[in-house]
């Protein structure tokens, strides 16, 4: 997720993530940025401080009250007190403007390895008709690749790695969302709706990831 106010420099940052293979989510204020990180699971938040409205400070404090995503801030700021407001405010690490873009991508690169789970030693999860190969962050279908976006694959990750167990709605908010306390189960929700329409025959009438009512979900074999 980039949060950053001048277009310009949101293009550019945009552009070499893509090209990296990233997907990238969009916030020109402090405020579309917290709604953002309300909705979507990002694996790394790059903020500016000067943002119109809420200070990125404020915006990095109160991700960071509620997730333990990965934040780098990226400001023209160099003083130093304010790259230790920056760290005491719970980011991860801080780059300056100008900066190299090749030293920035391997810095969210460097952030992203050190959160992302443990796969299987092959590389994929299997579960019934369900392959999920964390290789080539893609899940299969009797053979078939099915999309999913970075969001849903975190789930089914967690799902298939369950081995049929159940997972609350907390479990899911902290382990992909990043959550550390509780939060507003129908993300979760609203993110099951949508891998039930890509993996269910009959979305309405599950028969693979259903609903354990009073629990939370399961991935049935």
């Amino acid at each position: 997720m980039l949060v950053e106010d001048d277009a310009a420099i949101r293009m550019v940052l945009r552009v070499a993530l893509e090209d990296e293979g990233y997907e990238v989510l969009e916030a020109e204020t402090g405020e579309e940025a917290l709604l953002l990180a309300m909705d979507e699971a990002a694996d790394v938040i790059l903020v500016d401080l000067r943002l119109p409205g809420i200070h990125g400070l404020d915006v990095v404090r109160t991700i960071r009250g509620v997730s333990r995503v990965p934040i780098i801030i990226v400001t023209a700021q160099v003083d130093s007190d304010d790259i230790v407001a920056g760290l005491k405010a719970g980011a991860d690490d801080y780059v300056t403007k100008p900066f190299v873009t090749s030293e920035l991508l391997a810095r969210v690169g460097a952030q992203i390895r050190r959160t992302e789970p443990a796969d299987d030693a092959d590389g994929a999860l299997s579960c019934g008709p369900f392959v999920l190969s964390a290789d080539v962050g893609a899940l299969y279908i009797n053979g078939s690749a099915v999309p999913l976006t970075r969001t849903e694959f975190k789930v089914l990750h967690e799902l298939m790695s369950a081995r049929e167990r159940v997972l609350s709605r907390d479990y899911l908010l902290k382990h992909v969302w990043g959550y550390q306390h509780a939060g507003d189960g129908r993300i979760v929700d609203n993110l099951v709706y949508r891998l039930r329409s890509k993996i269910e025959d009959d979305p309405a009438s599950p028969t693979y990831l259903v609903t354990v009512r009073g629990f939370g979900y399961r991935l049935k074999a």
